[in-house]
This record gives structure tokens, sequence and C-alpha cells, in this order.
């Protein structure tokens, strides 16, 4: 066999072998890539994504598009090929499988978190919403989570209503940590709370909960690198009374990134002509209930997601803006936004025309 064949011929199958060897090696990575895009004006699934009842609501017109990110499932194998074609490609970023699963969280743990976080920005951006049209919200603090193997398993259950500690009365989250830390490990701390299914009753008859009670519990330590901190075993949380009904109907999405666009959703049908002026805007980003948008996560794919859909505009928030700009999607004016009211600024420069002077994102 001549050499030339015979180096040819080698060469052929160590590349055959390396491919096949890649296919069975696996490699602790995972991928992210352009998820789905729902526009928050229109419909999903057959049924509108806001469902708005109790107040006069307009039409609408253009979109307000949230977007996605779809990432490999935490038990997923990729293997090196996989890995090698994702660093190749321009539309997909792989990245450490702990990045996305950290401390060997499960497909089903991730999938809980994700579900609890897109339900709390749901409420949040009904709150920025409707402060924004100044219709008022009544809040309170209640226990989110309550941690198995805690002192406070048993004796506080997620839902209960925390009107005080120690006496003091409790008007936001971060009250509840900084009342019971004023305590040592294995001192008793005093919870006032009306009791969750009580204050469900209250709401359901449209009244105010006032079955309340006092409950005791002896704090722990902590975990944490502060391990002489006192703490209860629980996370609080807000809840809302809304004077109408909003209900968002888009299964299967999870996080809370789509907090900012379901906002303006909100807001766009709650006011008189179109938000948009009949333009295709998508964006990103979480939202607080004083309309503070949020960074996120798969900025890069979430951007050439709304390109690849036909948006013109991408909201985007602050912290986000340089990854964004350092690969902007071509045709895609990256527009940054801080608040629910800078979003509703820009908006505004959208739809008349006007945007010379829309705040774009840069590298910088």
């Amino acid at each position: 066999m001549p050499r030339r064949t015979a180096t040819m011929l080698a060469s052929t199958l160590m590349l055959i072998a390396l491919l096949c060897a890649g296919v069975f090696i696996n490699v602790p990575y995972s991928e992210l890539s352009p998820g789905p895009t729902v526009n928050t004006l229109g419909d999903h699934g057959g049924e509108p994504v806001l469902q708005i009842s109790g107040h006069k609501t307009y039409a609408t017109s253009g979109h307000l598009n949230m977007t996605t990110v779809r990432v490999t499932s935490a038990d997923y194998k990729m293997n090196l090929v996989e890995a090698v074609y994702g660093w190749l490609s321009h539309d997909n970023k792989v990245v450490p499988h702990d990045t996305l699963y950290p401390d060997g969280k499960t497909e089903e743990q991730s999938t809980q978190e994700n579900a609890e976080e897109f339900s709390q920005s749901q409420e949040s951006a009904k709150v920025a919403a409707l402060d924004k049209l100044g219709v008022p919200v009544q809040s309170w603090v209640i226990v989110a989570t309550v941690v198995k193997g805690s002192p406070s398993e048993g004796v506080l259950h997620a839902g209960d209503v925390i009107k005080a500690v120690d006496g003091t009365p409790v008007k936001v989250t971060t009250d509840v940590a900084k009342l019971v830390t004023k305590h040592k490990a294995g001192e008793k701390v005093v919870f006032t709370i009306v009791p969750a299914a009580e204050q469900a009753a209250a709401e359901k008859a449209n009244r105010a909960a006032t079955k309340s009670r006092d409950i005791t519990i002896t704090t722990t330590k902590s975990n944490d690198e502060d391990a002489q901190r006192a703490i209860v075993g629980i996370s609080a949380g807000t809840d809302h009374t809304f004077p109408f009904t909003i209900d968002i109907k888009l299964a299967d999405v999870g996080g809370p990134s789509a907090g900012l666009m379901f906002a303006l959703g909100i807001y766009d049908k709650l006011t008189p002509g179109s938000l948009t002026g009949g333009k295709f805007v998508a964006g990103t980003g979480t939202i607080d209930d004083d309309g503070v948008v949020g960074p996120i996560g798969g900025i890069e794919m979430k951007t050439v997601g709304a390109r690849d859909k036909g948006a013109q505009y991408f909201l985007t928030p602050a912290d986000n803006c340089a990854a964004a700009a350092s690969d902007t999607p071509d045709g895609l004016t990256l527009v940054k936004v801080s608040t629910i009211g800078d979003a509703l600024s820009a908006l505004k420069d959208i739809r008349s025309g006007d945007t010379a002077d829309l705040p774009k994102c840069s590298t910088k």
C-alpha cells in the first residue's frame, strides 16, 4: 500500500476513533440555548396569557414578549462531542453543570425552586403595575417556607401571617430576621401570627382576619459561618390582596425573569391606548414590589430568541447591559432599564418613533 494512502487511512481511522471516544466520554457541562418567547398581550395554549376581571380593560396591540432560556436537565449527561459543538455554536452556551445545578441539586428541586420564583414574580409584577397606576394593594408578611427539622416545624406553617415578633409589629420581611437575631441561640422568641387557614377564610369572606395567637419558639444556631446567629428555621415572604382578579396563564415556565414583561402587560391592559404603538418589543428582568428591575441569567440566549421571533427592541436590565451589548443580534436595539418607570418611558419613545435618545446598552 502506498505510504500516502496508508497515512490517509491511518488519519481517517484515528479521527473516527476520536469521534467515537468523544461520544462515549461524558463531561460535567450543561447547555443553554434560546427558548420560546411569549407575547404577554396575546394568547398561549389557546387562552389569554393575562386574564383580568373585576376592572375595566382596554384593547392592546403589538408585542410585549417575555423571553426564556432552554437548559439541559440536571441528569443529562453531555458528551465531549456535544460540548465542543456547543462551544463552537454562536447561539448556544456551554457552562459547568454546577453553575445551573449547584450542590447536587436535582431536577425536581430545580423545578420546584423555579416554580416558586415564577409565582413570586407574578405577584410582584401585579403589585408593581398597580402601584404605578395608583391602585392600592394590601400587603402583609407571611411564613414562606419552614425548614424540615427546625424549631418551627409543626409549629409555624407556610402561609401563616406574621403580625409581630416579641410584640414588635412586623411590616416588611427583613423585620423578622432582625428581631429573631436579637436573641442568642437557645433563647425563646414569641411570634404573633394569624394562621393560614384563618387568613384564607377571611380573604374569601372579604373581611379582615381577627384570630391571632402567640407561639413561643426556642431558637437554635444557624449552620452558616456565623454559627452563633439565632434562627427559628423559616423564610419570610410577602402576600397580597388585590382589589380585582389578575390571572397569569403560562404553563411550563419557571424562574423570576418574566416579572418586568408581566408588569408591563398588566399596565397596558389596564390603560387606554397601546404601550408599544404596535411595535414588537421583547425583554426580560426580575421585578420587585417597588418596580425595581433586577438582572437575570442567559441574557445572550434571550436576545437571540427575541431577534429570531421578530423583536425590534429589547428591554434589558441595567446589570445585564454590558453582556448583552457584547454580542447584540443584528436588527435588535437593546434598551437599558432599571425600573418599571424606565421601561414605560422607553415605550413612550418607541411608540412615538422618537428613539434617538433611548437609553441604549453599551459594553462599558
